[in-house]
């Protein structure tokens, strides 16, 4: 059930402390990490505690949870440095687009040029 932790999802087993990341921020309701295979100086996934399996489940089930992950993906590119050059904000919903982790969460990617359109 949305919200709710799943017993195997991965980013839930990290918000329980039962699988390691190198966490860079923690909030009430939000976890912020490294991601393992990084695409960027700065690559961190910035994750709701509660579980919802994509960003639009999050946000039409928890609005304001979604809006602490955008405000913590701020935090993370200033405590990155990436603010002042410039960041990305990145959620892949569905296969298609790469989500591959039915977990919401946002990618904050900074640090290098970050070309338009995605590739």
């Amino acid at each position: 059930m949305a919200g709710e932790a799943q017993s195997d999802c991965l980013f839930c087993k990290i918000v329980a402390g039962e699988v390691p990341a190198t966490i860079v921020r923690e909030s009430e309701t939000t976890v912020a990490f490294r991601d393992i295979n990084p695409q960027a100086p700065t690559h961190v996934l910035v994750i709701p505690k509660a579980h919802y399996p994509d960003a639009a489940s999050l946000a039409e089930g928890a609005p304001e949870i979604a809006a602490d992950v955008l405000r913590e993906a701020g935090r993370v590119a200033a405590d990155e440095k990436a603010d002042g050059s410039g960041y990305r904000i990145v959620f892949n919903t569905g296969a298609g687009a790469g989500q591959t982790v039915w977990h919401a969460h946002a990618h904050v990617l900074g640090g290098r040029g970050l070309n338009w359109p995605p590739g």
